[in-house]
């Protein structure tokens, strides 16, 4: 699979860096670095584009500028892509009203496309849009990569003597490399110290989502909603080894 990858800094950077050194080895990917200022309406997006672009399957849009958004039919186009990934770990970088633009302009092109809300949302038939509601897509390309990068899938082993954690595999990693950092860090956890210690590591690897509380995350943050993914996927692993403490009044706790 051919993949574009379009950065305008580090964001995007620490993404693609993650995708290379774990990718398949069947993939190519070309890496575009966007305008990091754009005006607030692109009539001629062909003014801020090369003329031409390789060929490619699959768009990875991780602009930290909402213009690119605007950008990418033109350059689909350009490239013959059948599919575009635009990250939405920050709502300034790609606003929802924009979102769905986007998605509505590819799809008269025939261009399946994803919007991640988190871009750690994404699964093989489907992505996050908001804390409740998901969003399915039909994309072979889309799928091929999310076969490897998105919602973060981990294959915890707990001994259940000791009731500590002896492995983790990625199966599939976040974007970012957050799974496989905190898979490392959460071997030889006992079962109890799992579910916090597993939200530290993931906060301080550090994710790159939002801070700003969203109404459509129950005013919560992109950044919470990463961890509580990752977390939850290994705590329903786990949780079958935490031993459960009952409290009764006057008496001493017993387990």
């Amino acid at each position: 699979m051919k993949i574009l990858a379009i950065i305008s800094g580090e964001y995007g950077k620490r993404h693609v860096k993650n995708i290379e050194a774990h990718k398949p080895a069947s993939w190519e990917i070309e890496i575009w670095q966007a305008p990091t200022v754009l005006p607030p309406v692109i009539d001629y997006p062909e003014e801020y584009i090369p003329e031409s672009f390789a060929p490619a399957d699959l768009i990875l849009s991780f602009a930290e500028i909402k213009g690119v958004a605007e950008l990418l039919p033109e350059i689909a186009e350009l490239n013959g892509a059948k599919a575009v990934i635009a990250a939405i770990d920050n709502e300034t970088w790609l606003p929802r009203g924009l979102a769905r633009q986007l998605r509505g302009w590819l799809e008269k092109m025939d261009v399946a496309c994803a919007t991640p809300k988190p871009l750690c949302s994404l699964t093989e038939h489907d992505y996050g849009i908001t804390r409740k509601d998901r969003l399915s897509y039909e994309s072979a390309e889309i799928t091929e990569f999310a076969r490897y990068f998105g919602l973060p899938d981990l294959d915890v082993e707990v001994d259940p003597e000791t009731k500590k954690i002896i492995s983790a595999k990625v199966n599939r990693d976040a974007v970012c490399g957050c799974a496989r950092h905190v898979a490392d860090g959460i071997v030889g956890l006992s079962a109890d110290e799992t579910e916090e210690k597993a939200g530290l590591l993931h906060h301080h690897f550090p994710c790159l989502a939002s801070m700003t509380k969203l109404d459509d995350f129950n005013h919560d943050t992109l950044m919470h909603e990463s961890g509580h993914l990752i977390v939850d996927n290994i705590m329903e692993q786990v949780k079958p080894f935490i031993e459960t403490k009952y409290i009764t009044p006057g008496k001493k706790s017993s387990t």
